[in-house]
């Protein structure tokens, strides 16, 4: 038997935003990051949907992603967003997956593999999370040289704010251009999808779209530049249906009466599931092409929705995130 409680992956939607995108930043490449399973939306169907409307490179963040869409036998051009540990490099080297360096230490480890490779610098102009100060991208370059057997293949950075700050974002452009001058860069990337849309000057060799390969937006000036398409539902059904009087507190803590008489539904869905309780207080689902608030506490394996009056039966379905008719709960309204 299987629980009502499911993602719906609309592929097409994946395909229509890749083309989105691969127009709009022409003639630079796209490269779909399809790291944590495509972003939840399984990694395998949304790499090759990718790769059919446009895409030419893929991203991840661990080897093992890799190996899987090898495995499913993707051939495309795969980066490795961060350095994995030195004995992943023989894997690197079966299942020719290109690597990101910003260490002495790895490229010692990709050294010592013997096998030719093309590596990619990540150079740190402000995220401050891995990457190569600018200052110490000569002496990886030179390191890479003296090995004999490690190519440059590109050298990229990334944007934590392209979405906010403007100015912030000017300067890391700023700041990469002067750490690439004079070096001979076959592939050089540092847009994200918000840098990608916001910032033509950004755009160079590559983009990496990951947020918007999925038709989410990352600021509200986004929308009013390229047309995206979400490409997930997360659907329930109501699995049972009662009437309460008014005042009755559904729900562990008992923490908020019902204003009225109205009919309370429950749906096979909890935080076990990655249904927040944090959507406790405020939280909406759409039934009938309508929204309605959550009742109560979301438990570990069940929500309760307060329907009002309205007709609902066992089996309607209930929308968490996504489209019922003309309403939509976006993944915003998750977040925030």
């Amino acid at each position: 038997m299987v629980r009502p409680t499911y993602a719906e992956i609309d592929l097409s939607a994946i395909a229509a935003n890749t083309r989105a995108f691969a127009e709009l930043i022409a003639p630079s490449e796209l490269c779909a990051v399809v790291k944590a399973d495509a972003y939840g939306h399984g990694d395998v169907p949304v790499a090759t949907t990718a790769l059919d409307a446009g895409a030419t490179w893929l991203a991840v963040a661990l080897v093992e992603e890799a190996v899987r869409l090898r495995e499913a036998g993707i051939d495309a051009p795969i980066l490795l967003l961060s350095e994995p540990l030195p004995e992943d490099v023989a894997e690197i080297v079966e299942w020719e997956i290109t690597p990101t360096a910003y260490s002495q230490r790895f490229i010692e480890a990709l050294a010592s593999a013997g096998s030719k490779l093309a590596v990619h610098l990540k150079v740190d102009t402000g995220m401050h999370r891995v990457g190569a100060a600018p200052r110490a991208l000569a002496d990886l370059v030179a390191a890479m040289r003296r090995a004999g057997n490690l190519d440059l293949g590109g050298v990229w950075t990334h944007f934590p704010v392209a979405d906010q700050d403007p100015e912030f974002t000017r300067r890391q452009i700023e700041e990469f251009d002067k750490a690439v001058s004079g070096l001979e860069v076959p592939l050089a990337h540092l847009a994200n999808t918000a840098g990608a849309v916001l910032f033509p000057e950004a755009r160079r060799s590559l983009c990496r779209i990951g947020l918007g390969l999925y038709g989410l937006h990352p600021c509200d000036e986004t929308r009013e530049r390229i047309s995206l398409r979400p490409a997930m539902r997360l659907v329930t059904q109501v699995t049972s249906v009662r009437r309460l009087e008014a005042g009755a507190r559904p729900s562990y803590g008992r923490v908020r009466p019902l204003p009225g008489e109205s009919t309370v539904v429950t749906a096979p869905v909890g935080y076990a599931d990655g249904y927040s309780r944090g959507l406790s207080p405020g939280g909406q689902v759409l039934i009938g092409e309508r929204r309605h608030p959550l009742a109560g506490t979301v438990t570990m394996d069940q929500i309760m929705v307060d329907v009002g009056d309205e007709d609902v039966e066992i089996g309607d379905e209930v929308v968490l995130m996504g489209a019922q008719g003309s309403e939509e709960i976006t993944a915003y309204e998750w977040a925030t």
